[in-house]
């Protein structure tokens, strides 16, 4: 009962975090074209959040493993977070725009990474990672992505998108809440930490093309993340409709979180690597080819549940395995640069200047694209853990 009492604020943070993830994100593109911005400003901006993961979360990660301070690390990053969002109310431009969603976004991309490398200890079961607990605390982030992007959709349906920065301001006062509710964990400080090198890890060839994997998996993803909302608003899909499409695929990711402990353990690790990818392709050809299909599109997110749900536990279960002990915090850290930084802004600085040659269409077929990368990637991983049997 105490460890569940533990887990109870990690809960709430990642139900608050996602909450702001579940409107901001969908929802940020469609208010940089409200304000008259082209598609390509519109992707510099986005890509902001992938640049800050370049740099910020392998240097909170540093400095966490250094300090074991990592409780405290968040409530900084949570308070800076928040007096940042409340400058969204000013009228900056886009160049004054892109400086306060880097200060913003710098101290918000290393929040999961933080507290999941805080918790790490909670959720295994004899050093061994437990993907029941991960499910169970991660579905609470799930649930709050649920809520903001289906009552955000239909609030700015209906009073238009002038109210953004409102929604983030109050969606990030609910983090700098939940982060004071966290546990004052503190591990051993360790100063030689940034001394133990990682280097040994990533010369290993499993580890390398697993993150190559990563890497082409969510550059895949980066269609979704920036261009989905834009793609549905010009084939004439309501912000409603919008909210609920995005929902759906959250609602899967809910009962996978919440269910993967029997489902995981049927295949290895590094093969539902492989799985994921493959469906990812097959996502983004149905996105490309049948967006004005609704049950085609409907389909389409459903498969969300094996393409970010399973796939997001799996790298997490890999990553532990991988860097445990006083890497934790860099793994995670690295995991996020090399999965979401320089996919992120690669995706989206390639994604704007596709779409505004070819349309928002040909984004999504480049993504089916790399996702076949994805998958021989993660075929690789899976081979060299398991190589077939001599004959």
């Amino acid at each position: 009962m105490s460890e569940r009492r533990q887990l109870l604020p990690f809960a709430a943070l990642s139900a608050s975090y996602f909450a702001h993830i579940g409107f901001f994100n969908p929802y940020l593109p469609l208010w940089l074209q409200d304000m008259g911005l082209s598609l390509l400003t519109i992707s510099v901006l986005t890509a902001v959040q992938a640049t800050t993961r370049l740099f910020a979360p392998y240097a909170w990660g540093a400095l966490s493993d250094r300090t074991g301070e990592r409780v405290k690390l968040l409530r900084i990053g949570a308070g800076v977070a928040f007096a940042a969002a409340c400058l969204l109310f000013l009228d900056w431009g886009p160049v004054g725009l892109g400086l306060v969603l880097l200060l913003m976004f710098t101290h918000t991309s290393s929040m999961m990474p933080m507290s999941e490398a805080a918790m790490a200890h909670l959720v295994s079961q004899g050093g061994a990672f437990d993907t029941k607990r991960y499910g169970r605390v991660r579905l609470w982030g799930s649930m709050g992505f649920l809520v903001t992007v289906f009552a955000a959709g239909t609030w700015f349906e209906a009073f238009g998108m002038q109210h953004f920065p409102g929604w983030t301001v109050f969606s990030l006062a609910a983090v700098l809440l939940s982060v004071w509710w966290l546990p004052d964990l503190k591990e051993a400080s360790h100063h030689s930490a940034v001394h133990e090198p990682v280097w040994p890890v990533l010369r290993q060839k499993s580890v390398q093309w697993f993150l190559a994997s990563t890497f082409f998996h969510v550059l895949s993803h980066i269609g979704i993340y920036v261009f989905f909302s834009l793609y549905l608003d010009s084939l004439g899909y309501s912000k409603t409709m919008i909210g609920v499409l995005w929902a759906v695929s959250v609602a899967v990711e809910i009962v996978w979180f919440f269910s993967q402990s029997r489902w995981l353990p049927r295949m290895p690790l590094t093969a539902w690597l492989v799985v994921c990818s493959a469906v990812m392709a097959l996502r983004m050809v149905f996105t490309a080819s049948w967006a004005d299909v609704l049950w085609v599109l409907l389909l389409a997110q459903a498969l969300h549940a094996v393409t970010f749900a399973t796939h997001h536990t799996v790298c997490i279960a890999l990553i532990s395995h991988h860097f445990p002990g006083r890497l934790r915090g860099r793994g995670q850290a690295l995991y996020t640069v090399v999965a979401y930084g320089f996919p992120g802004v690669i995706g989206a600085l390639l994604g704007g200047v596709i779409s505004e040659r070819w349309g928002l269409q040909s984004v999504f077929v480049v993504s089916a694209l790399t996702s076949v990368v994805a998958t021989a990637a993660a075929y690789r991983v899976w081979r060299l853990q398991h190589p077939p049997a001599s004959r």
